[in-house]
């Protein structure tokens, strides 16, 4: 049954495999469970416990809905969830409403969704009708293939700069980066981070334990490298939490519920739709917003699906990859029923590459992925305990491994070594796929016309690049 509907010998792969890949994007990426609620409601402090809970049951459904299409529609292995940026973007802009309009933050949020109903729309009729994938082609060479090295510098950003933030009584949070590698002494960096540098040192002990553990298996040629490299570093984490931290790793299983609020979410966010409130935006504000999510939803899920498939060997010669067109409508339907559910719009997840590198390669390991996300509405509190010193170690593994990609790019002809220099940047200083493609983008542009090689573009590439221009510029 599995190998007909996912072609796994095909694709040089095994069920074992493909649910091993399926586990480790679901740790890699199970943080966003509830970080996605906290974003929409500023931690619970905005809307009411229900809103809150609502948010949580959708990030969950929503998720595994667009996992499920991604599995039986284009059968590839990357997982989908409310993307990071865009879900802040989202609350900014409920804040934005609840001001303009003077409704409630429930009622403004409820407006909101509207948004992205029309974006997630939207992007099944350009789906449906191949206009997304003929974007896709209009990237040039040099920077699709830029995008997967600037994707693995930003995993190893957020593995080693933001992914470990902790906070203390001298505030927070913290990072590994800037606070504990930043700092002149290690005294100095005690002294900033009080109460924190004990869990700081904990985190960069385990984190580096976990990394060479997934590489010195991934040596000897073990598939399940990483997902056993976070489980030793989480196992790690937890004693040094219980013996010199004195704390307890597992404090928050206890009194937790794990009881799915089907009922909060009813209440608050299913198709709970605020037409009248979306209307009293006004319809410059609505149009500005709805192009908004659309181009940086559109360039991360493309920047994602581009990097993470060349990683895979799933790209051709031309840079194309099969079944674009069902990836790309995957994701619009996700977003479809995370606005009918109730949260910001869905996309792929970088973090997909962990299970890539994991050796997933066909719809099984998102299908697998997806089922976990589902169980999480019953099992939320257990992967609430993954620490983040686990998850960095896995991504910056897999971002060493994608920055690997630069051998393909010829840095004799400024045309590729530019854009894609501008994306290794802008991509984990913007925290943005889809703003350093376009950066990558107007870079060729602007090359190739004062090179006397204007013709050289597609028309479409100049379309693209002054959308971003546009965008830039005229805060859109």
């Amino acid at each position: 049954m599995l190998e007909k509907f996912f072609k796994l010998k095909d694709n040089k792969t095994t069920v074992k495999t493909e649910i091993i890949a399926g586990l480790t994007t679901f740790m890699t990426m199970a943080y966003i469970i509830a970080l996605n609620p906290n974003l929409l409601t500023n931690f619970g402090t905005s809307g009411t416990p229900a809103l809150w809970n609502g948010v949580f049951m959708a990030t969950c459904i929503a998720s595994a809905v667009g996992m499920f299409a991604m599995a039986f529609l284009a059968n590839k292995p990357f997982a989908m969830a409310p993307g990071m940026g865009l879900n802040s973007f989202f609350a900014i802009v409920v804040a934005n409403i609840v001001a303009i309009t003077g409704l409630g933050y429930v009622e403004s949020f409820q407006a909101a969704l509207c948004i992205i109903l029309i974006e997630g729309i939207v992007f099944i009729i350009l789906s449906i009708f191949n206009v997304r994938e003929k974007i896709v082609e209009a990237i040039p060479l040099g920077v699709r293939l830029g995008i997967s090295p600037a994707i693995g510098i930003m995993l190893m950003n957020i593995g080693l700069g933001s992914n470990a933030g902790i906070y203390s009584e001298n505030g927070g949070p913290f990072y590994v980066m800037r606070d504990f590698f930043g700092a002149l002494t290690a005294k100095q960096a005690s002294d900033v981070m009080g109460s924190g540098y004990g869990p700081m040192v904990l985190t960069v002990a385990t984190m580096f334990i976990g990394l060479f553990v997934i590489v010195a298996l991934a040596q000897k040629g073990v598939k399940a490298s990483v997902i056993i490299g976070m489980l030793v570093a989480s196992v790690i984490y937890w004693a040094g939490q219980a013996i010199f931290l004195d704390t307890n790793p597992f404090a928050a299983l206890e009194g937790a519920s794990f009881v799915p609020p089907f009922k909060d979410m009813a209440e608050t966010t299913l198709f709970k739709f605020n037409f009248a409130g979306f209307a009293k935006m006004g319809w410059f504000t609505v149009i500005t917003l709805i192009v908004s999510f659309c181009i940086i939803d559109m360039f991360d899920t493309i920047g994602t699906l581009v990097g993470t498939a060349s990683r895979a060997g799933m790209l051709d010669e031309e840079g194309k990859m099969t079944n674009m067109k069902e990836a790309l409508l995957s994701d619009a339907i996700g977003t479809v029923v995370g606005a009918g559910t109730g949260t910001s719009t869905v996309t792929t997840f970088v973090e997909s590459a962990s299970g890539v590198e994991a050796g997933g390669r066909t719809g099984l390991t998102a299908l697998t992925t997806g089922i976990v996300f589902l169980a999480c509405m019953f099992i939320a509190p257990i992967a609430a305990i993954i620490p983040p010193a686990a998850t960095s170690a896995a991504l910056i593994y897999v971002g060493v491994l994608m920055i690997t990609g630069l051998k393909k790019i010829n840095f004799d002809e400024i045309d590729q070594c530019l854009p894609v220099a501008i994306m290794l940047i802008a991509m984990p200083i913007s925290s943005s796929i889809g703003h350093a493609i376009g950066l990558g983008l107007i870079s060729y542009t602007v090359i190739k016309v004062f090179t006397g090689k204007a013709k050289d573009v597609s028309v479409l590439t100049y379309i693209l690049s002054l959308i971003f221009l546009v965008k830039f510029f005229l805060a859109i």
